[in-house]
C-alpha cells in the first residue's frame, strides 16, 4: 500500500469547504470532511481508480469525484499526493497544482 499524503494547498481547500459548509450546518460540513478523507485512503490501495483529468493529460495527475468536488491528485510511484480539491463548477488552473506545496 501507498503512503497518501495531503498538501499544503489541498489542506487549504479542504478547510475552506468545510468553513464555507459550516456556514450553513456544521453537522453537515463535517459529513462532507470526513467523506472526503475517508475517500482519500481508498488511492493508498487503488492509485489507479480515479479517471486521467482531461485539462492536463498527464497519467500521473489523476481526479476521484465525491459529492461535487474534483479531488485531484499525484501518484509519483510510492507517495499519492493531493494537490486539490475544487468544486465541480470550478475551472481547474492552467497547470496542475504542484505535489510539492
Amino acid at each position: 500500500m501507498k503512503q497518501v499524503v495531503w498538501t499544503r494547498a489541498a489542506l487549504a481547500d479542504l478547510t475552506a469547504i468545510y468553513e464555507h459548509i459550516g456556514a450553513d450546518s456544521l453537522r453537515y460540513a463535517v459529513a462532507v470532511v470526513d467523506r472526503l478523507t475517508k475517500r482519500s485512503q481508498q488511492l493508498a490501495a487503488f492509485p489507479q481508480s480515479g479517471q486521467m483529468v482531461p485539462e492536463y493529460q498527464r497519467e500521473d495527475i489523476r481526479e476521484i469525484i465525491e459529492y461535487s468536488y474534483r479531488m485531484l491528485y499525484q501518484d509519483d510511484g510510492s507517495v499519492v499526493s493531493i494537490i486539490a480539491l475544487i468544486h465541480g463548477s470550478h475551472l481547474l488552473p492552467d497547470s496542475p497544482p504542484s505535489s510539492n506545496e
